[in-house]
């Protein structure tokens, strides 16, 4: 998108220099009528070239806008029900909304983007580099590429695992199962919720190892059709006029890509010592629970410890790393959840009221009827969470295996602020009903979520007005949040590390699961739980490698919804701690917040960003400062260990 920039640049540097020459023909001689014709004449008329630019852009548009019609409902259909057709008809669904994509964007590549307005440039730049994975236009290309996405998806999503050993002990932690269910993992094997379960829950450091090995013998099946899938992406991406596939990801920040590069640099050293504090706090607070043979207490961490499948977010372990001789936090949002009666509904209501608290309209009643809300008995679905809209207007919808806890409360909110965010754009131009950047989207529903204080839940009626954590539970409270979101910046940065590194021919395919462990050593201090196989493919078992989801909107959007939440604090006149605000019910700071979303992508993302927070900048600095408590309390904790690893 910077070539957006540089155009603007050119064609304002090209009105500079005719200025100036004219003082300089000034000097020498009054210009002649003739002479002025003359210059004026030479002045390139673009008219013509650049209505035939709209012509094909608003077709293009038209064209794309049809097939995502298509294509989402074919992949909506698979998602919620895996089988042979469903997954036969997203692939099909795939590859013709890949060669559509592929088409155009060749097509597009006969006019000059530097001679169209500012408007219609920046769609062409999109057209350009919007293409997730592009296939090249060779004959059979974009089938094959559609076949190997959707088995790499349907494989992540089908994925079991059969216990080894210590079944009856492990499965009490998964509750009162029935019959049924326990006959069903005993035949097919453990689900990853399941699994995920155990890993929350357990602190059997066997057990935890076990179920973590366990998740990982479902990638290395993927290995060889990513690799090929790598291969044909980076032929599209080269026919696209990009070296690899991942300089064409990085093109779409309105900036080139080495500068976007050494902007997550920056913002990542912004927060890296927050996170160094808090690695070496949980470090010694597993020394203290399982002792030096199975966490030391020096050196890096070992993965399957710290209470989630993938190591990015830590707080199911709060009641290890809990602060000492401070206030407590005397409710269990997750307990307290079930304990009100809240279903899966009603945990999806309480975030739309939050929504509609702003001022924004409540979600239309297909939203209701149309969504997955919880895991659908008989059927095999793609459980990750995510927020979709079918037909670009109010077609929107969430598909979620919800369960009553407070991980999922938070989640709620998340994929609805992307719902309300897409709902809020439908009336921009096709290419613009997306983020301002892929960042944006992901910070919307996380900015809300920073909004989940004890205040709201005494609002909302979860907690009562003395159970408020008191100024002395301040600690807990930022270890909890810290816990997930500060855990999480590094992994964020360590997913699209490594897949730059793959997608630029860097990292070859035997390298794949020694560049992951040390790109996760390097930069989150983790280790494995015990030396890897040869065939390894860990990347493979996190959602966003086989389902091909750019993972840099994440850490840009963990960094951007603290940059938000503390501009929308000072809109709504709040004065206290940034971790106490909360700007429910507040239709003010509601009126600018629908303004930004109603932008989607329509102006570079400096703008938008300027609208809502006064800055052009991503800034690091409002996640300082809301964890600014917390970092001293870990110092002072931390100035007897050996941190670092």
């Amino acid at each position: 998108m910077k070539r957006l920039t540089l155009t603007t640049s050119a064609i304002a540097l090209g009105f500079m220099v005719a200025a100036c020459a004219a003082p300089e023909a000034a000097e020498t001689a009054t210009a002649s009528p003739a002479d002025t014709t003359v210059e004026t004449a030479a002045t390139p008329d673009h008219s013509e070239e650049i209505a035939a630019a709209r012509a094909f852009m608003e077709r293009a548009e038209a064209e794309l806008a049809a097939q995502s019609h298509i294509a989402a409902q074919a992949y909506w259909n698979q998602a919620t029900n895996i089988t042979p057709e469903t997954n036969a008809a997203a692939a099909e669904a795939g590859a013709a909304s890949t060669k559509l994509a592929v088409s155009l964007a060749n097509e597009s590549k006969q006019y000059d983007v530097s001679v169209l307005p500012a408007d219609l440039a920046r769609k062409f730049n999109m057209l350009r580099t919007g293409i997730t994975i592009p296939a090249p236009s060779t004959q059979g290309a974009a089938e094959e590429l559609s076949q190997i996405t959707t088995r790499l998806d349907a494989t992540y999503s089908t994925g079991r695992y059969k216990l080894k050993e210590n079944t009856d002990s492990v499965l009490k932690l998964l509750g009162d199962l029935s019959e049924a269910e326990r006959d069903d993992i005993v035949e097919k094997g453990l689900t990853l919720d399941q699994l995920s379960t155990l890993i929350e829950q357990s602190r059997d450091p066997e057990v935890l190892q076990q179920v973590w090995e366990g998740w990982r013998t479902i990638s290395p099946p993927m290995k060889d059709d990513y690799a090929r899938m790598v291969d044909i992406a980076n032929e599209g991406a080269n026919e696209l006029g990009f070296e690899s596939l991942d300089q064409m990801w990085l093109s779409g920040y309105d900036m080139p890509p080495e500068e976007m590069e050494a902007e997550v640099q920056r913002l990542w050293g912004q927060v890296e010592p927050l996170y160094k504090e808090l690695h070496c706090y949980t470090r010694a607070k597993l020394n203290d629970q399982y002792g030096d043979e199975v966490q030391p207490r020096t050196g890096p961490i070992r993965a399957d410890l710290l209470g989630n499948m993938w190591a990015q977010q830590w707080s199911s372990i709060y009641d290890i790393v809990e602060p000492e001789n401070t206030g407590e936090i005397p409710y269990d949002l997750t307990k307290r959840l079930n304990e009100r009666g809240y279903d899966a509904i009603k945990m999806v209501e309480t975030g739309e009221a939050f929504f509609t608290s702003l001022g924004l309209e409540p979600l239309p009643e297909t939203f209701w009827d149309r969504s997955m809300i919880v895991r659908p008995e008989g059927k095999e679905v793609v459980c990750h969470a995510s927020a979709w809209n079918l037909d670009d207007e109010e077609d929107v919808r969430i598909k979620m295996c919800t369960e009553v806890n407070s991980e999922d409360f938070y989640t709620v909110h998340h994929e609805l602020g992307h719902n309300f965010y897409q709902r809020a754009y439908k009336d921009q131009d096709y290419l613009y009903k997306t983020g301002a950047h892929d960042g944006f989207h992901e910070a919307i529903g996380d900015f809300v979520a920073l909004s989940i204080t004890p205040e709201y839940l005494e609002q909302i009626g979860l907690i009562s007005e003395d159970e408020k954590p008191g100024a002395d539970a301040d600690t807990a409270l930022l270890m909890q949040t810290a816990l997930d979101k500060i855990a999480f910046l590094p992994f964020a940065i360590t997913v699209d590390g490594w897949r730059w590194g793959v997608l630029s021919g860097e990292t070859a395919p035997d390298a794949y699961n020694t560049a992951w462990w040390d790109l996760r050593l390097k930069n989150q201090g983790l280790v494995p739980p015990a030396p890897r196989p040869a065939d390894a493919f860990d990347p493979g078992a996190k959602y966003h490698i086989p389902g091909n989801t750019p993972y840099l909107r994440y850490f840009l959007s963990f960094v951007m919804q603290f940059q938000f939440h503390k501009a929308a604090c000072e809109q709504a006149g709040w004065d206290g701690p940034l971790h106490r605000c909360s700007i429910y019910n507040n239709k003010e700071v509601g009126e600018r917040f629908n303004a930004m979303m109603e932008a989607g992508a329509s102006q570079p993302w400096p703008d938008t960003l300027e609208e809502f927070t006064g800055t052009r900048e991503m800034d690091g600095s409002a996640i300082i400062e809301y964890f600014d408590p917390l970092m001293l309390y870990l110092k002072d904790e931390n100035a007897t260990e050996s941190c670092g690893w």
